[in-house]
């Protein structure tokens, strides 16, 4: 037990001094605030024993270098008196408040050898973060007006980001919402979706409703929205176009085999006959039984029902402000109908159990045309749900 404990001393003696040599490397390299998390979290627990003293003092030691470094940037940035440094004097005064309220939990932390408690001289930064905040505000707001003139998308999503964020630290200021509603509407990119048909068939209107019924494919995001129907006072960016070009139908076909199932099965016992004809006995004289075999047999009639279907089309990504085609991927689709059924004569369990379904089927009608083409829509829509996907309009 005495090992146990004294090996379990050594390694948390071991752990301690590993954590302080990486908050030291931390503060050496100037990451200060990663120290002051890495000490904090140290002190968390037993902060006043002699354990955690190297800890107070990186911890008293960082928190003066970090606030010093950045009421030094705060000097500079206030003398440039530049409104786009508004965010960073806002997250600075941020920063020097939290970082303060990190620490204020473990207070007061003491210094046992000089028998004092270590000193973090606590500011109150309340008046210049609301100023900050005003600043910034005003600055974020004004900027996305500005954006919000433009006749670049780009420019309207970014108007967008900058009044997320303010409404996000200053929620109802000014009109800032109707704003990021009407920076939305300017940076979508809005895509109208039909179908062209290239061949000499008739494409069923169901088809191609599914098809186009985007709502099924959920790819509306941010910044894209899809229209299979144009709608009245919006201008539209892209087309999304589905050129059928080729359908190839296989004639109806079936086709029969003949084949013979046979399989051996347990039927009872017998006894055990020698090359005379006689029963064979064992040393009590009891005649030997062994199992019955016999042979089952079926002949089958297999007919087997085909007809497949090949759709071969092109999604066309069309710009509309150029009206040029930006690109074009192929897709293939082909769906297969098949109906297997099958009689017999003889017993049919000579047969694999997998197999006996089939006789219970019968010859079913063939699809027409219309309905082989309409199959092939399930897979189609997967194929162009992945190249919506992987394609995007814009970047």
């Amino acid at each position: 037990m005495k090992k146990i404990t004294l090996l379990f001393s050594v390694l948390l003696i071991l752990f301690s001094s590993c954590g302080v040599k990486t908050t030291q490397s931390m503060l050496s390299d100037g990451n200060y605030d990663g120290a002051i998390d890495r000490a904090v979290e140290a002190l968390k627990t037993k902060k006043d024993s002699k354990g955690k003293q190297d800890y107070v003092y990186l911890l008293e030691e960082a928190f003066a270098k970090a606030k010093d470094r950045d009421l030094r940037n705060l000097e500079v940035m206030i003398k440039e008196a530049n409104p786009a440094n508004s965010e960073r004097i806002y997250n600075t005064y941020l920063q020097l408040n939290n970082r303060q309220e990190k620490i204020r939990p473990l207070l007061p932390l003491p210094l046992l050898k000089q028998g004092k408690n270590a000193s973090f001289p606590f500011d109150n930064y309340s008046d210049q973060i609301v100023s900050s905040k005003n600043a910034l505000s005003k600055y974020l707001y004004e900027t996305s007006s500005v954006l919000l003139k433009s006749k670049n998308k780009m420019d309207f999503r970014q108007a967008y980001d900058n009044l997320f964020y303010l409404e996000s630290i200053n929620p109802g200021y000014k009109n800032a919402k109707k704003l990021m509603e009407d920076a939305q509407f300017k940076g979508t990119d809005f895509v109208d979706i039909y179908a062209k048909n290239e061949t000499n068939m008739v494409i069923p209107k169901q088809l191609q409703d599914d098809l186009l019924d985007i709502k099924t494919y959920g790819l509306n995001d941010k910044w894209t929205v899809y229209h299979s129907v144009r709608q009245k006072n919006i201008v539209y960016d892209y087309s999304l176009i589905v050129n059928f070009i080729q359908i190839n139908i296989s004639p109806e076909q079936i086709k029969e085999k003949e084949f013979i199932k046979e399989k051996q099965i347990k039927d009872g016992v017998k006894t055990l006959l020698d090359s005379r004809g006689r029963p064979v006995r064992d040393s009590l004289g009891k005649e030997i039984k062994i199992d019955n075999y016999r042979m089952l047999r079926a002949n089958v009639y297999e007919f087997r029902q085909f007809k497949s279907c090949q759709v071969t089309a092109k999604v066309d990504f069309v710009d509309l402000k150029t009206n040029q085609l930006a690109q074009t991927f192929p897709i293939t689709s082909e769906f297969v109908f098949e109906n297997i059924y099958s009689t017999y004569k003889g017993d049919r369990n000579a047969c694999e159990d997998s197999y006996i379904s089939y006789f219970n089927k019968r010859a079913v009608p063939f699809p027409n045309n219309e309905q082989m083409v309409y199959d092939t829509g399930e897979d189609l829509k997967l194929r162009l749900k992945d190249i919506i996907v992987k394609n995007k309009f814009r970047g």
